[in-house]
């Protein structure tokens, strides 16, 4: 049997590195991996690696950016042309299942039940709007896609009760952790700061979602009491994003913190980031779905501050491996970072209690294990 994988990006943040663990469990189930990219990048080696074929094509991929007039006439334009590619495909490879990775990817939906192939979705996204879009989603949902994977009961929760046909399974994701188990740490060195400097990081590509501005915000409150704290930051812009970094250097300049804020941009290493991270801190400021990077943290034995956005709740336990806070409420996310600031005892109480937390109850062989049981189901019903 032959699976089409189709993907919204070619990097390797959350999303990419979950479809890697996929196609993994598909391979070891005897299927053949054929994917679809929709530009080259490093996603695209790590593929090749595992044996999978890859194949690059603009998907029409959905970013907020083409929510304009001109931006939809070229999103139906890139999804008629991925429609033409797709079934030039399906001629050489024969295609049993097709899996879209994201919400983003649509065109896998609309292609697989024309061509009355079996379809899965694997949603990551909790969107609010707009509502056309939304709309959109929920109908190839009820018309393509029997029970998509949802990466957390937030996002089980938010789609459910707009569908009708579709049924929702949830699978927490799981990743390698060694890289955060074992990787010694750089960043005192790096940083040109004394070992005695308390390092706080967020790590998260650079979206209106993310938080990197209130992050910033929290830096100044916090430096101005605390200067033997760094703050560290660590991502690349989305394309069509880079005026926010822009604005991110701007508040750095204007409020005097380039010798307490560094931003790292985007590293492969965040295995080594985390080994020397005192305290992790994911500020999102929209519903974030499964953040991948707080299980990575965890396993890093850092403890965690995040905000009540959606699927952090399922992975931080309150008060016992860190603290969850409002989104945007300053006041509650200093006096939080301060608890752990002070108190040196709670941090390793916490990083410990995460990592445990993370080994036991997000393991990477539990996740093989229920995607794997979902394949077959799949399977058997069609």
């Amino acid at each position: 049997m032959t699976v089409l994988f189709l993907n919204s990006s070619s990097d390797r943040y959350g999303s990419s590195r979950i479809l890697i663990e996929v196609v993994k469990v598909y391979k070891s189930a005897g299927l053949k991996a054929v994917v679809v990219l929709p530009e080259p990048g490093p996603l695209q080696q790590d593929l090749l690696e595992l044996g999978a074929i890859v194949h690059i094509q603009n998907l029409g991929i959905l970013r907020r950016k083409y929510v304009t007039i001109s931006g939809l006439v070229n999103r139906l334009i890139m999804n008629y042309k991925a429609y033409i590619f797709l079934s030039q495909l399906h001629r050489e490879f024969h295609f049993d299942l097709v899996y879209s990775n994201t919400l983003a990817v649509v065109i896998g939906a609309h292609w697989a039940r024309t061509n009355d192939i079996p379809h899965t979705w694997h949603i990551h996204e909790i969107l609010l709007g707009p509502a056309p879009l939304v709309g959109l989603l929920r109908r190839l949902l009820d018309r393509t896609t029997p029970s998509p994977i949802v990466v957390s009961n937030a996002v089980k929760n938010h789609w459910e009760e707009k569908l009708s046909v579709s049924k929702p399974t949830v699978i927490h994701n799981g990743i390698p952790y060694s890289d955060f188990l074992e990787k010694p740490g750089i960043l005192p060195q790096e940083l040109g700061i004394a070992d005695d400097h308390l390092i706080i990081t967020m790590v998260g590509r650079i979206n209106p979602g993310k938080g990197q501005l209130f992050f910033l915000e929290i830096a100044k409150r916090i430096t101005k009491s605390y200067p033997h704290c760094h703050f560290v930051m660590v991502g690349d812009p989305y394309p069509g994003y880079e005026n926010l970094e822009v604005e991110m250097k701007h508040f750095i300049n204007e409020h005097r913190l380039e010798n307490c804020v560094t931003n790292l941009g985007f590293r492969e290493d965040i295995g080594s980031i985390l080994q020397t991270t005192d305290i992790f801190v994911l500020p999102s400021i929209l519903p974030d779905s499964f953040p991948t990077v707080i299980l990575e943290a965890m396993a890093a034995s850092c403890p965690v501050i995040a905000t009540q956005s959606g699927g952090a709740s399922e992975m931080v336990l309150e008060g016992e491996t860190g603290y969850l806070i409002p989104i945007y409420d300053l006041d509650k996310a200093v006096s939080a970072l301060i608890s752990l600031i002070l108190d040196q005892q709670l941090r390793v109480k916490f990083g410990n209690a995460g990592r445990d937390r993370v080994l036991k109850e997000f393991s990477l062989e539990s996740f093989r294990e229920n995607i794997e049981n979902h394949l077959w189901q799949l399977l058997r019903k069609n």
